[in-house]
């Protein structure tokens, strides 16, 4: 088949090929010249035409041959495809007849539904103009109906007028000539006050009036250009609203019947907008709210009422806005200030220099007082442009319209983003940050100025607050701040952070005066004072303000924080600095004195102000307060300790001694103290003149000296009680170490306040004096009654207990468990009475099941065990009934 392939191509032409093969090109004609290929069609036009010819003849003759060959191996299909080809034909010629019908039976409905749709559509078109036609002219009778009534409408108002003029012309009466007395002028203004508020009435409800009238035409005549307004007396209360026509509408304005009033109602519109206007801002000059909800009723008519209120909170925040700029701009008060002085001047005189925006040294105060003029001037125009605000925003919230029941303030929330109060508060707040910001940038004088005053600008802010506080919601107290005041306030940000830079200097440098000496002259109560009272003078300036004592207090933990940090780098913490060798204090010892009473001071004066400030000024002042103390404390307590310490090391030495009756009797009874209760005396008053002296902290140094006195009675009282073996003539020594003991502490508690009473303050002591008091007794009561409450008063339980067990055989409870006295003494101090109770009744127990065991008497300690269980039975009886 390769043979015909160009034959059987489907763009083959037989004129094209004849041309190609006389011509000798290739065909099919092949683009560009490239190697050549193999003919794929007949021998090239080289050859002579009658071998072409021939090779067409000879070609012709195969194809015929191969039919013949394709039909008779097929001829069977063949002939059955031919008898399908017959039925096919009849098939097809049945489908042709109904073909044939159908056509025939659609045209027949095209003319039964074609003609009578194009009469329809005649008859149609006639009725929509007629519709048109009938529209226009209702609208055009309703026009002109409306537009009469305008004109009645606006006769009222007139009359109106000319009544409220006779009224007002009757009220100011000319003094007349014959001596008519004031009192009949006066009578005649009161009666005509009643008729010129009727005279108002009427005429706010004629304008109202006048207002719905003009709406309902502007309505009428907007309808025509696409759609009906919708509204409070519109079209459709007649009745019958108007019907879009499939036509182009036309305009009531093309209309000569009404053509002829449309300039009388852009008069009266232009009329009724004017004596709105002047309502609305006379009743905000006045703040009469019924005045101004009859004019945003009259705007609501006049369906401008979401723009009308939208450009008098524009109005009011522009106002605002140029007053703060002129509150601001040295230039102007530079300016006022060379008019005054050419005024004070004759003109021959002055002279006339450039405007400054700088004072000079000379001309400062009189800026100054200019500016703070100034600045009163613009808080009364703010609070007066705030009021005026709420005071529409009221009447807005308040008023609806009488006949679709909307609020009038929904109805201006089309257009605003928020309400007027907001919008004027965030205009506010921006505008007054701005120009104090610019105005600080470029003037040093007023950054100075105002810096310096801010607590006074911040007293006209809170004069502001109080003014407007009557008619609007803002609250701004100690307690509640509301959000609109707190962004007002934030505006003033600029001059609060100089003036609480100003502040934290102050603190700091009276801080760094204190340290100005270094560990030498280490700071002391004068200084600890001078901290303190200048965070109260600081504290004090802002007390007035809420939001701006807490900014202080802030600033004033800060400064109070370093005061810490360089007194815990002078802090003294070696050894020395709880020595007690002697025979005079450390300068390790005296440095912590004046570090401890500079504390303290600062720690008590500012203590006190909790009960001058509120409760979130003291919450941030508190914490640092704390830390005062017990940094004063951490200063103080290892001393204590040490003093107590080398304290009961010295009563321990009493077990050193032999109270037995082995001493000399007359040596008892005449030769005085004991050494070491010498040796505490001396202490005692090394403590007192040159330790505690350190510290010029009346008030706690008293308690200081109550507790050591208390430990020393009580830890005495514990040694003296555990001296074994303990005869007659150790009982004389003990009780003339306690005299010594007694005449020790009333010299180590008396001070110079209380020279002039008699004796030492032993209330203060308590139940330990009385116990020393008591052990003299004990230690010469009779066996029997040592069990006796009675002779025992005043004297703790274990301490008769250890008595009993001192004059008996039975080893003390130390001495059974290996303890040393002091190690005991440490012991009981450091559990509860209770416990020392039970060691006690164990130490009895363990006496008698050891002396059993042992094959001992028992008899020969019988009575001290029975007192002893005696004892412990009443002490823990009354321990129960506590």
């Amino acid at each position: 088949m390769s043979d015909y392939a160009v034959f059987a191509h489907p763009d083959f032409d037989p004129n094209d090929y004849a041309n190609a093969i006389l011509a000798g090109e290739p065909y099919p004609p092949q683009p560009g010249k490239a190697k050549p290929t193999k003919n794929t069609g007949l021998a090239p036009a080289s050859e002579d035409v009658s071998v072409a010819i021939s090779k067409l003849t000879f070609s012709l003759d195969d194809v015929e041959k191969q039919l013949k060959n394709v039909v008779t191996t097929h001829h069977e299909e063949l002939l059955v495809r031919a008898a399908g080809v017959t039925d096919l034909e009849g098939s097809l010629g049945s489908v042709r007849t109904g073909l044939n019908e159908l056509d025939s039976t659609l045209e027949k409905l095209r003319l039964k539904i074609r003609v009578p749709y194009q009469s329809l559509q005649k008859h149609v078109t006639k009725l929509d103009r007629l519709q048109q036609a009938s529209d226009i002219l209702r609208r055009t009778s309703r026009f002109v109906i409306l537009a009469r009534r305008l004109e009645l409408q606006l006769a009222e108002m007139s009359k109106a007028d000319a009544t409220e003029s006779q009224d007002n012309a009757g009220t100011k009466p000319k003094g007349q000539a014959n001596g008519t007395s004031a009192s009949t002028s006066s009578a005649s203004g009161a009666r005509a006050d009643t008729p010129s508020i009727e005279s108002e009435d009427d005429k706010e409800r004629a304008i109202a009036k006048a207002a719905l009238t003009i709406a309902e035409l502007t309505a009428l005549l907007d309808a025509s250009e696409g759609s009906s307004a919708s509204g409070p007396g519109d079209v459709a209360a007649d009745g019958d609203s108007a019907t879009a026509g499939r036509g182009e509408h036309i305009p009531l304005s093309s209309i000569k019947a009404v053509a002829v009033h449309l300039p009388f109602v852009d008069a009266a519109r232009a009329k009724v907008t004017t004596d709105m206007e002047a309502m609305v801002f006379t009743g905000l000059a006045t703040l009469n709210q019924s005045m101004l909800a009859s004019s945003l009723q009259t705007a609501h008519n006049l369906r401008v009422l979401p723009d009308l209120v939208q450009n008098l909170v524009s109005d009011l925040s522009e106002a605002v806005e140029g007053r703060i700029r002129s509150a601001f701009d040295l230039t102007r008060i530079s300016k006022d200030i060379m008019a005054k002085d050419s005024a004070s001047l004759g003109q021959g005189l002055l002279y006339k220099s450039r405007v400054r925006t700088e004072p000079t040294s000379v001309t400062a105060p009189q800026w100054t007082a200019a500016l703070w003029g100034s600045l009163e001037s613009l808080i009364e125009e703010m609070a007066d442009c705030c009021i005026k605000v709420y005071t529409l925003e009221k009447v807005l919230r308040v008023k609806r319209d009488p006949v679709t029941d909307v609020v009038f303030l929904d109805e201006a929330m089309k257009v605003l983003e928020n309400k007027p109060s907001t919008t004027f508060w965030a205009s506010l707040g921006k505008s007054l940050e701005k120009q104090a910001r610019d105005a600080a940038k470029g003037s040093t004088f007023l950054q100075q100025t105002l810096c310096a005053g801010y607590p006074r600008l911040l007293r006209l802010f809170h004069s502001f607050f109080t003014k407007i506080a009557v008619h609007t919601d803002t609250v701004y107290t100690q307690s509640q701040q509301s959000p609109e005041t707190v962004i007002v306030l934030r505006a003033l940000s600029n001059f609060e952070s100089l003036y609480l830079s100003r502040s934290s200097n102050r603190l700091n440098e009276a801080v760094g005066q204190a340290f100005s000496g270094g560990a030498r002259s280490p700071p002391g109560m004068s200084e600890g004072v001078n901290v303190a009272r200048a965070v109260a003078n600081e504290l004090d300036s802002a007390k007035f303000d809420p939001l701006l004592v807490q900014s202080v207090a802030r600033y004033a933990v800060s400064s109070l924080e370093l005061l810490l940090t360089r007194t815990d780098n002078l802090i003294a913490r070696e050894r020395t600095a709880t020595s007690l060798i002697g025979p005079v204090a450390t300068p390790q010892q005296i440095l912590n004195g004046a570090l401890a009473t500079c504390l303290y001071h600062c720690w008590s004066r500012l203590d006190k102000l909790r009960e001058e400030y509120p409760e979130s000024v003291v919450s941030i002042l508190q914490p640092v307060i704390t830390k005062l103390h017990d940094t004063f404390e951490r200063i103080v307590d290892p001393l204590l300790a040490a003093i107590r310490r080398e304290l009961g090391a010295i009563i321990a030495k009493l077990h050193r001694m032999d109270f037995s009756d082995s001493t000399d009797p007359m040596a008892a009874m005449g030769g005085g103290a004991s050494p070491y209760m010498k040796d505490l005396i001396e202490k005692l008053a090394f403590v007192k003149n040159e330790v505690l002296a350190q510290y010029n902290v009346p008030e706690v140094s008293r308690q200081w000296v109550i507790s050591i006195v208390r430990f020393v009675i009580k830890t005495f009282v514990l040694h003296a009680s555990i001296a074994k073996p303990l005869g007659e003539n150790g009982k004389l020594q003990l009780t003339s170490d306690m005299t010594e003991l007694e005449f020790g502490l009333s010299a180590f508690m008396s001070d110079k306040a209380q020279q002039s009473k008699r004796g030492a303050d032993w209330d203060a002591v308590g139940e330990d004096y009385r116990a020393l008091r008591g052990m003299r007794q004990l230690l010469f009561l009779d066996n029997p009654t040592l069990a006796s409450a009675k002779h025992t008063a005043g004297i703790p339980p274990l301490i008769v207990l250890h008595h009993i067990l001192v004059r008996s055989p039975i080893t003390l409870p130390h001495a059974l468990h290996g303890w040393a006295e002091a190690e005991y003494v440490r012991w009981v101090e450091e559990h509860s009475d209770e416990e020392a109770w039970t060691l006690v009744d164990g130490d009895l127990t363990h006496w008698e099941k050891i002396t059993e065991a042992e094959g001992g008497d028992l008899g020969a300690a019988a009575e001290y065990v029975q007192l002893a269980r005696a004892v412990l039975a009443n002490a823990q009886g009354r321990s129960a009934v506590q």
